[in-house]
């Protein structure tokens, strides 16, 4: 048995290449499935199993996609309830892979639905080798139990029952491999390290040290980090069978005129999807921005419009492709078109430009303490400690959309997050709801900070 993980930044997702002799199975696969292809090709492998543990909430599946490349079976929990063509698992049934073979195990906690895969390599002993364990149990944490309104007690005790009887009776030596390391949403406390064991989760766990229910419940439905938009549409996708990538016609190019016009339309919108020095400096009136450099897909899938085509301002064309996978990661297939030759060719074109400028801690400090602007720090709730910046506005980047009634538009705000990044989103939200005086603080809280500004 060999087992090869795949990593996605950005979405923090982890899927695994399980080989035999000459056929493997592919484990919770993201949407791009070149990559698979390429290294099963590469081992002189045919894919023949694409195993599900559950409906993804964070991510649209590559399952459809693989199975139409490779006319591999799909394998998913039978509570799932999906439509598209599948082997539906539950509790006890077993997929064999040449000496492989893999036991499932219901474990709802994260999702109603989800399963484990307990793996066997028979060829070298009957003691179990490896869990796939989805989002039921991560390197240092557990799953969120709380993405399903009205449930969360109910399936956090069930994730508890399902720990303790079910994943940690097996052999401490057993590896662990995770759907998520840190940076994924799906859980709270992730380990950068991308897989385990079970002994070393039993000692070092955080949660799996909660041996009262009730303890374990509080704490698994108690200050989570919010969950993204996306959240609540990417499981029914799943579910349903997504659309396949092969199907969706890559981004057209449009010249300024023909991109003005569709963005004036009302059925489209515009993503800035270039770094935010650049965005502050020139950007079209009422575009979004998401930095590409940043954590990208998570936040598009956040805060963009689902139900309109989207239309791209890049930097340059590798941008386009990158761009549009990283959206339909996240089930925003209507990426449409770009602009040609960019905002150099907007320029030429003699069209309307924004810009949100970027200044430097000593002056935001100056127009804070003379009373001519306010500060909104628009780092998440989670990561805000005791240090806090004198007189600022507590508003989350993505809250903006609507809490910006909160605020004047005629007052003069400095955005200030982590670095810079999500202070631009943050920006690009505000100057599309009609507020003029928008600055980005450069550097965001760690340069303010530094500065001397926050004790």
């Amino acid at each position: 048995m060999i087992i090869h993980q795949f990593f996605v930044s950005g979405i923090a997702h982890s899927s695994y290449l399980v080989a035999g002799n000459k056929a493997c199975a592919i484990v919770d696969p993201e949407r791009d499935i070149s990559r698979y292809l390429d290294a099963a090709m590469q081992m002189g492998l045919r894919i023949t199993h694409i195993l599900e543990t559950h409906l993804h909430a964070d991510f649209i599946s590559g399952h459809l996609d693989l199975a139409r490349a490779t006319g591999a079976q799909i394998y998913a929990p039978k509570s799932g309830n999906c439509s598209f063509p599948h082997i539906p698992l539950q509790e006890g049934d077993e997929i064999k892979l040449e000496d492989m073979v893999f036991s499932i195990i219901e474990t709802a906690g994260h999702t109603p639905e989800h399963i484990c895969y307990i793996a066997t390599d028979t060829g070298r002993g009957e003691t179990p080798v490896a869990i796939f364990t989805g989002d039921t149990l991560f390197v240092g944490d557990v799953g969120r139990p709380d993405l399903f309104p009205g449930r969360s007690e109910d399936l956090a005790s069930s994730l508890f029952d399902n720990l303790h009887d079910k994943v940690l009776q097996l052999p401490d030596e057993c590896e662990v491999y995770p759907a998520h390391g840190m940076g994924s949403l799906c859980g709270r406390a992730m380990s950068a390290k991308r897989t385990s064991t079970i002994g070393y989760e039993k000692k070092y766990n955080y949660a799996l040290q909660i041996r009262d229910r009730r303890e374990f419940i509080h704490s698994l439905t108690s200050n989570m980090p919010q969950a993204p938009d996306h959240f609540s549409r990417c499981s029914e996708i799943n579910r349903l069978g997504p659309a396949l990538m092969q199907d969706l016609m890559p981004p057209a190019p449009l010249d300024p005129r023909s991109f003005a016009q569709r963005a004036n339309s009302g059925q489209a919108m515009v993503l800035d999807v270039r770094s935010y020095p650049a965005f502050s400096g020139l950007h079209i009136p009422g575009a979004w921005h998401i930095d590409l450099a940043g954590s990208f897909a998570t936040q598009a899938g956040w805060i963009i419009p689902p139900e309109r085509d989207i239309l791209l301002v890049v930097e340059g064309m590798p941008q386009v492709a990158l761009a549009a996978l990283q959206l339909r990661r996240v089930g925003l297939d209507r990426v449409t078109a770009y602009l040609d030759g960019g905002m150099l060719s907007w320029g030429a074109n003699a069209l309307p430009v924004g810009r949100v400028p970027v200044i430097s801690p000593v002056r935001a400090h100056e127009l804070l303490e003379s009373g001519q602007a306010t500060l909104i720090d628009v780092r998440s709730v989670e990561e805000k400690t005791a240090e806090h910046a004198k007189g600022s506005i507590d508003i989350a980047w993505h809250d903006l959309r609507t809490r910006y009634r909160e605020l004047d538009p005629q007052g003069r705000y400095i955005l200030m997050c982590k670095g810079g990044q999500r202070a631009s989103i943050a920006a690009s939200i505000l100057k599309m709801k009609g507020f003029s005086s928008v600055c980005n603080l450069a550097g965001g809280f760690l340069a303010y900070q530094r500065s001397g500004y926050i004790p």
